[in-house]
């Protein structure tokens, strides 16, 4: 048996009617960007992460610097081009720039760093705690006069504890940046990620959870006026033809991958549900004391993007198990703090022990919609199987 470690093609044949009319209504429309697929996607996953319930809206969480008063139940979207476009033009509107400092978790995908250092921004690099989420405790500790921003990342799907960060950033007067781009649907305490700060940033990459069939991105807020500067900032900076009020970007969500997504949206319930129970299955039946298998915080709702352990002997493992045909992927072998794109920032290997040790040993095991038990459980007897000596 051959095990991949992800599948993007039985996502779409589930439902490749649905997919293939989307595409063929765009192409026949004449009308590729910025039309009524993108407006209407735009709307529907506003929609999706908006506050619907009685007792979520009593126990909402506000946007802390956007605006003093804002409906923390009302969600407002943008789609831009990629999840990276979210990340760096959502800080960017947010004024963050040159001389100011965003804390962030060392151990995140550099997409996240480049949406800091893109603006002129400094990022500063907090350890993640034994969930890989950022360590909450690391936060304040951290914060200096030139601190503006913490981005918190909901890393593989998981979530932290929000009511605590939320808490850290009014009370400093710093900006919430939430990178949700492997959390489309993550809720804590019932609140779906993104909507708990001044800003929620979105990748529709093909991989994720939620994803398109190219690139694709999306902001969301709870302030209408900002999410209205994203849309102008995309799109050269106009807000009306060929009137520009800024000097902006080429970044906007494309008729053909919004209606693919509107598909997308309408299962991601399901989705999610499903990639739930392959989790909840791993972690009940992965029984090898080598292994450290994740864990659901109290209060939480992951949605696995990935399920990702941890192994001393990592590289062993991989060996192991791709002479049993099982494919693995590393998120993510090298920091950013010692990539040599973030060599000018002056870190050095040793200075985030907890981030570099994750990195030697995390290891995304096969997980995707429409696994079979069959090929669930060939992964976990051979991750039961593996000796470290």
């Amino acid at each position: 048996m051959k095990i991949l470690a992800n599948r993007m093609d039985l996502g779409f044949k589930k439902h490749q009617d649905e997919y293939e009319e989307a595409a063929i209504r765009v192409l026949r429309s004449g009308w590729y960007i910025l039309g009524k697929e993108m407006q209407s996607f735009e709307e529907e996953f506003a929609a999706y992460n908006s506050i619907t319930s009685s007792k979520n809206k009593a126990d909402s969480f506000c946007c802390t610097g956007i605006t003093e008063q804002c409906d923390s139940t009302k969600v407002y979207c943008a789609g831009v081009a990629s999840g990276l476009d979210a990340l760096w033009i959502g800080i960017r509107m947010l004024g963050i720039g040159a001389g100011d400092e965003v804390i962030v978790q060392g151990n995140t995908y550099i997409a996240s760093v480049m949406g800091i250092t893109m603006n002129g921004a400094t990022p500063v690099f907090v350890e993640p705690d034994e969930n890989s989420q950022i360590d909450i405790d690391a936060i304040e500790k951290n914060i200096t006069d030139k601190t503006k921003a913490v981005m918190v990342v909901h890393l593989y799907g998981q979530v932290t504890d929000m009511t605590r960060i939320v808490d850290i950033c009014k009370r400093n007067g710093l900006y919430l940046i939430e990178d949700c781009a492997q959390a489309h649907g993550a809720m804590w305490k019932g609140q779906k990620v993104g909507t708990f700060g001044d800003v929620g940033c979105f990748s529709f990459y093909p991989t994720k959870n939620m994803g398109a069939f190219g690139d694709a991105g999306a902001v969301i807020s709870h302030d209408p006026n900002f999410i209205e500067e994203v849309k102008t900032y995309r799109n050269y900076g106009s807000h009306k033809h060929y009137y520009n009020k800024v000097v902006g970007a080429n970044s906007r969500l494309d008729e053909m991958q919004a209606a693919l997504l509107k598909v997308r949206l309408k299962y991601m319930d399901e989705i999610t549900d499903e990639r739930r129970k392959l989790a909840q299955r791993y972690s009940e039946r992965i029984n090898n004391a080598d292994i450290i298998t994740p864990v659901e915080v109290d209060n939480s709702y992951a949605v696995w993007h990935q399920y990702v352990i941890r192994c001393k002997s990592r590289d062993k493992l991989i060996e192991y198990l791709n002479e049993k045909n099982i494919g693995s992927i590393i998120h993510y072998p090298v920091p950013p703090h010692l990539q040599e794109a973030y060599a000018y920032l002056g870190h050095k290997e040793g200075e985030y022990p907890i981030t570099e040790e994750y990195a030697k040993e995390v290891l995304s095991i096969p997980m995707y919609n429409g696994m079979s038990e069959e090929e669930q459980d060939y992964v976990i007897d051979a991750l039961n199987g593996f000796k470290c000596d």
